[in-house]
């Protein structure tokens, strides 16, 4: 066994690897950007060494850098992760150039399923069912017209080099063809420098089913399948395992096709074959055609793990060392059901834009598996792929997976980033996905439902208010003894402004007037225990995860500032006047600062203007509304 690893990646994966590393006695080597100088797996590992400045051109796939790092630090092999360089067969060659081991494939394997192409006319002479298609050479639109209407439509235009969906387009008509032609090889040309495209017939009611294969150079085996068919514009988002539906005849036939497709490249180490599979009907040995295979550990391979008891971090480190495959196909079986959820930091509502910001608070429920590379502190950078965590559950059978998920989900908290948390929520107990009636159109379909903008209930902007007050504690903060215990909190929420007014009924309940509607909120029950401040936000964990802004009434276009007069917003303690009567005053200028809920307010000046008296001292303790500064009336 190895004594020393590097990993030449980041993020959740790099810090899986780790933990099974650890476990095993092996020792690690991280790399990073300048982005990720301070990020999980950096200092998850014994030693890191960085790469360059944040882009991935500069850094993560600098493949020289990496191969002289492992050199530098005495480590022995490479583990690649998934995505950057692991199917990269240069970089697979740069490493055994270098005297180190791949943990993977060989160069030739990953070549042989680079291009999408070249991989069916591979897997049709081994015998692997294939969907109907051209995947020739011949690239002019003409031919490739008549190769359609030949195969039929619907038709999916595919780029031989391409993933992710990007170079892809679904043709339901003919006159639609050449049009859409065009903007997939455009797409596949700028993403993957490479504009040609095959042809499939497009399979109705598609299921996305892959087979975890594992293999030693010269035999392979299969640890059962995953179901990844709930996508969205071919993104996975959650994957479960075994598939719906899946029988014992099916499973073998589907297992066997994909230990034929690694035999058939002396396929080494962990892998993944994808197949397209007829959804429209119960499934059928004649129902699935190969679409793919990714050479490398899946995102996706915590449910396979959770099924077989199997550790694929565990067997890649051990095979690439020489040792042989621990268990063989028939010492595998299935032991109950496994569902994983992606979570993301990104905006649903807007179209699933990726998102940014610093984890202020991140919490996940006792009993589920949790891949992540973030801690609260990390930052979501621009740089990278905005995944916070994989939240992986595990039941006795699919209906004690689907509810063990939707509790999972609905016991994550993330707060400093919008994520599609709710999203996910929503997902995991819509009706099809619960019966298992899965396809990869169903989120398209139920897309106005699932994607929908959350709105704020009544008590959500009361437990809002009460966090924003920082009242939890002790709940005379912020109200003068000689004024009625209320007070007003403004929230903001998608642009909107709500009030919140505080009424204290006693040291352990308030009511909170919320437009028309007053919700009761009792200390040690629902006082603000669900939500939690950071900064000048508020977010509340409830079925939807909702942020609001403490609004600074001082900052609200001077509602609490006549032309004339400056009105103290709230309770607080004066800590400074910055004028006197008489003094010339410009718009904005600093008057008085304020003291209140344990922040410093800048009172400032609402026009030009002649300062006519200041009725504050430095020290005093003001209720809501008093008169602070007056300005000499404009002639």
């Amino acid at each position: 066994m190895f004594d020393k690893i590097l990993i030449a990646n980041r993020g959740e994966i790099a810090c899986r690897v780790i933990r099974t590393s650890r476990a095993m006695g092996v020792r690690t080597v991280a790399v990073y950007s300048d982005a990720d100088r301070a990020a999980l797996h950096v200092r998850e590992a014994d030693e890191a060494v960085r790469l360059g400045p944040a882009p991935v051109a500069e850094s993560y796939l600098r493949g020289d850098l990496i191969v002289q790092a492992a050199l530098d630090t005495g480590a022995q092999a490479i583990h690649p992760g998934y995505g950057f360089l692991s199917e990269n067969p240069d970089f697979v060659e740069a490493v055994e150039a270098a005297g180190l081991v791949f943990i993977g494939p060989s160069a030739d394997a990953i070549r042989a399923m680079g291009l999408k192409d070249a991989a069916k006319a591979l897997m049709l002479k081994a015998g692997v069912p294939v969907v109907p298609g051209y995947h020739g050479d011949g690239q002019e639109p003409a031919f490739l017209a008549k190769k359609a209407a030949e195969i039929g439509y619907p038709v999916l235009i595919k780029a031989v080099a391409g993933g992710g969906g990007k170079g892809m387009r679904l043709v339901e008509r003919e006159t639609d063809f050449l049009e859409n032609l065009s903007s997939a090889r455009a797409e596949a040309e700028a993403a993957f420098g490479n504009g040609d495209v095959l042809l499939e017939r497009y399979v109705q009611n598609p299921r996305h089913i892959e087979v975890q294969v594992f293999g030693d150079g010269t035999n392979a085996l299969h640890l059962f399948e995953r179901d990844c068919s709930l996508q969205r514009r071919h993104q996975k988002v959650i994957e479960e395992a075994p598939a719906p539906g899946m029988t014992d005849e099916v499973r073998d036939a589907m297992g066997q096709a994909a230990v034929t497709a690694a035999q058939a490249i002396g396929y080494a180490g962990a892998g993944t074959v994808e197949f397209i599979v007829d959804g429209s009907d119960d499934l059928r040995k004649d129902g699935f055609w190969f679409m793919e295979m990714n050479t490398r550990l899946q995102v996706e391979h915590p449910v396979t793990e959770a099924i077989t008891g199997v550790d694929l971090v565990e067997w890649q480190l051990r095979v690439a060392a020489g040792e042989p495959m621990p268990l063989t196909q028939a010492d595998l079986t299935i032991s109950g059901h496994a569902m994983e959820a992606r979570l993301y930091a990104e905006d649903v509502p807007a179209g699933f834009l990726p998102a940014t910001g610093v984890i202020d608070h991140l919490a996940f429920p006792d009993g589920a598996r949790i891949d992540s590379g973030v801690v609260p502190g990390s930052e979501i950078s621009p740089w990278y792929d905005p995944m916070i965590a994989k939240v992986t559950v595990h039941g006795s059978d699919r209906a004690s997976a689907c509810r063990a998920l939707s509790a999972a989900l609905r016991a994550t908290e993330v707060a400093g980033t919008v994520t599609n948390l709710g999203f996910l929520r929503r997902l995991a107990r819509d009706p099809g996905f619960v019966t298992g009636e899965v396809d990869t159109g169903l989120i398209a379909r139920e897309e106005a439902v699932l994607c929908a903008a959350p709105m704020p209930a009544a008590y959500d902007v009361a437990v809002a208010g009460v966090v924003a007050a920082d009242i939890r504690d002790d709940p005379l903060v912020g109200f003068t003894l000689w004024a009625p215990l209320e007070r007003e909190i403004v929230l903001g929420f998608d642009g909107q402004e709500i009030m919140a007014r505080l009424i204290m009924l006693g040291p352990d309940r308030i009511d909170v007037a919320v437009m028309d509607d007053q919700v009761s909120l009792c200390r040690g029950d629902h006082w603000g225990h669900a939500a939690i401040r950071h900064g000048a936000r508020v977010t509340v964990f409830g079925e939807e995860t909702l942020t609001f802004d403490v609004v600074d009434p001082l900052d609200r276009g001077g509602a609490m500032a006549g032309g004339d007069t400056v009105l103290a917003p709230m309770p607080g303690l004066v800590r400074d006047v910055a004028i006197e009567a008489g003094q010339q005053v410009s718009e904005g200028d600093r008057l008085v600062v304020l003291e209140a809920m344990k922040m410093e307010h800048v009172l400032r000046a609402p026009r030009d203007g002649v300062v006519a008296s200041v009725a504050v001292t430095p020290g005093d303790q003001v209720s809501a509304g008093v008169l602070m500064v007056a300005l000499e009336e404009e002639t």
